[in-house]
């Protein structure tokens, strides 16, 4: 059994760091508190009550940074209304987290208990409150799961995938009121990384607030009136449509977050405020968040970093790419700010992705020959897309993990990746495309011109640029491109399709691993994966949509991750990611190029507490999530409200 402890009550509250105001204005504060004693007193009790019986004390100084001051406010930018979503991962707080070293840690929760990753105890903060006020408790959890994710109608795909082992649910119990269970005959060992992923599961829900539009527990009559207010179809759609943890979409939800949101589209600007019931506290006893409010800005994704140059952005990363550097730096000095670089921790910021389920059966056959994988591989010159798309400073080869995950191995990068044209033609020679027409291209077997249409969701600069040059690389072989952008959505549905040849887009998401993350990123398990999405929809639904895996060093991958799925044994599971890695190389599934790109993150310079150079990446990290939002302040003034 693994038993994490509870974090350490909250001791002594101490006066605010750095909080000295002015003599004259003290000196009142003063005099004022021995006219009437019991008015300071009142207001700390006040605070205090708002505060669960034991927070999380946060250890601002053993991860070097400051104690702060409360209050102002953080502006930054998204592209449209449904990205202020993303707060969720900003500001991170989960039952379960990562820590800056990749950790899991009790947030949340008080503590958990994990039995050989079969049975999770979660014990929650006694006094924990949602941030209208109300008890955070058991029914929450029993509330999602028996009336939310078993719920046909709520739910008609049943329960999330992470919750089923082997095809069997887990066994729920309410041990008391704040204490859940989740029991499986067979380990479990996605669970708890699940909960301290990115998008976060919300395996709890303000039952409180969203009973009142379950057909369980509301009145019919108010729950008719309420479907015929706002116009949809059922009270399924009601509750669906105001249970948005993730979306962020209604400010009437309670929620457990730092701040929440305040107002709806259409708006040019998303308001978040802080919740004055929140968990974490620094050992002074300021309760956190020390910003009073996260304001979300609407702009066009072009205009970010010309915005950020003009300091209309206090806290700014995603949307901003290596390209806009110069743009960045030159307003620093002039609007008080600083464009930290963190290294992005990526698979390859290229990559391609030969569609192994494609339609056409000439190009199936040819992306499931290893050997066109790796010819195509070895004639991409990485040093040359390197010096041009990342000034040099970027690692060529595959796409896989980096090099800061413990899991890393350098001929995970290497293999079949260097640059040797010659080789590569002797390859696509013995696949029977030795052929070539007038002009140097080789045919395919039927007399085609070997021209690979790669598609891309036209999004990144950089994504292409490094096509033409890729381009030129597989024209010295006989082997043309041609680039075809389009919107994402579109993109997608026609890989699902089997219309794509090939796919370029970024690499590995989770590309700084430990060995308790699940690796199933590299196995043919998901749909959205560009390299075989009919062998993903065969396995997410289950057999019903898509195509078995019919490539024994595909089924491998599966076998693989099957076994890492059913295994709670870190070295076993450390075990199983280098061979689902080596088979990776090996097999060139996804042709990598270059990684390393450096991810500019504006942040003003009175903005205290952000780390200066971090890890910056989807997952594990959440982008800036696992540095803590909530522990940013502004210093040595407070900021002026925005107008």
């Amino acid at each position: 059994m693994t038993v994490w402890r509870r974090e350490r009550p909250l001791g002594g509250r101490g006066g605010r760091d750095g909080g000295a105001g002015r003599p004259r204005a003290a000196a009142a504060l003063a005099a004022l508190a021995l006219l009437l004693p019991g008015l300071a007193r009142a207001a700390d009790e006040t605070a205090a009550a708002r505060l669960p019986a034991e927070p999380l004390v946060v250890d601002l100084a053993a991860a070097g940074r400051e104690l702060g001051r409360p209050g102002g406010e953080i502006v930054t930018l998204v592209a449209k209304p449904r990205d202020i979503r993303y707060i969720s991962a900003y500001s991170y707080a989960r039952l379960v987290g990562y820590d800056e070293s990749l950790a899991l840690k009790a947030d949340l929760l008080a503590q958990y208990e994990s039995q050989d990753d079969k049975v999770f105890t979660f014990t929650l903060r006694a006094g924990h409150r949602w941030s209208d006020g109300q008890p955070f408790t058991a029914e929450d959890f029993r509330y999602w799961w028996e009336d939310v994710a078993l719920n046909k109608e709520l739910s008609p795909s049943g329960p999330p995938e992470f919750m089923i082992v082997d095809g069997q649910l887990p066994r729920f119990e309410v041990l008391d009121p704040l204490r859940v269970r989740f029991t499986w005959d067979r380990p479990n060992p996605r669970f708890l990384p699940e909960l301290a992923s990115p998008r976060d599961p919300f395996i709890y829900r303000p039952a409180h607030y969203l009973k009142q539009f379950h057909a369980r527990y509301a009145p019919k009559n108010d729950l008719d009136a309420a479907v015929k207010a706002q116009k949809v179809k059922g009270w399924a759609t009601l509750h669906n449509r105001l249970d948005a943890m993730f979306e962020q979409t209604n400010p009437d939800l309670p929620t457990l977050q730092p701040w929440r949101v305040t107002n709806t589209a259409p708006a040019a600007r998303f308001v978040f405020v802080r919740n004055p019931y929140y968990h974490r506290v620094d050992r002074n006893g300021q309760q956190l968040p020390y910003v009073d409010r996260v304001l979300m800005d609407i702009a066009a994704a072009g205009l970010f970093a010309a915005k950020a140059n003009a300091g209309e952005a206090d806290l700014l990363f995603r949307g901003l790419t290596m390209e806009d550097i110069p743009i960045l730096r030159e307003g620093e000095r002039a609007k008080g700010y600083r464009t930290h670089l963190w290294p992005s921790a990526r698979g390859s910021e290229i990559a391609l992705y030969p569609n192994l389920t494609a339609a056409d059966p000439v190009w199936r056959r040819l992306n499931r020959d290893v050997r066109f994988r790796r010819a195509l591989s070895l004639a991409i010159d990485r040093r040359t897309l390197n010096n041009a798309l990342l000034f040099g400073l970027g690692t060529e080869g595959n796409d896989t993990v980096v090099e800061g995950s413990p899991l890393y191995k350098p001929e995970y990068r290497t293999l079949h990746a260097q640059y040797d044209p010659e080789e590569a033609s002797r390859l696509l020679d013995t696949v029977g495309l030795g052929a070539r027409n007038g002009a140097g291209i080789r045919l395919l077997p039927d007399g085609r011109e070997l021209e690979i249409v790669v598609e891309t969701d036209g999004e990144s600069m950089m994504l292409t640029d490094g096509l033409t040059l890729i381009a030129e690389f597989w024209r010295e072989v006989g082997v043309k491109l041609f680039v075809k952008p389009q919107d994402r959505t579109v993109l997608r549905n026609r890989a699902y399709a089997g219309l794509t040849t090939m796919v370029a887009a970024q690499g590995l998401d989770l590309a700084m691993p430990t060995a308790e993350m699940p690796p199933d990123e590299l196995a043919p398990v998901h749909q959205d994966t560009y390299a075989w999405p009919k062998w993903g929809q065969f396995v997410e639904t289950k057999g019903k949509e898509g195509e078995p895996v019919d490539i024994p060093e595909a089924k491998t991958l599966l076998d693989l991750n099957a076994q890492w799925m059913a295994t709670g044994d870190a070295a076993m599971q450390a075990r199983i990611w280098g061979e689902m890695l080596r088979n990776r190389a090996e097999n060139q599934w996804v042709i990598g190029t270059v990684a390393g790109a450096l991810q500019p993150v504006v942040a003003k310079t009175r903005l205290v507490n952000l780390p200066d150079r971090a890890t910056y990446s989807w997952k594990p990290t959440a982008m800036i999530g696992v540095y803590r939002m909530d522990e940013f302040f502004w210093g040595p003034e407070r900021k002026e409200a925005a107008r």
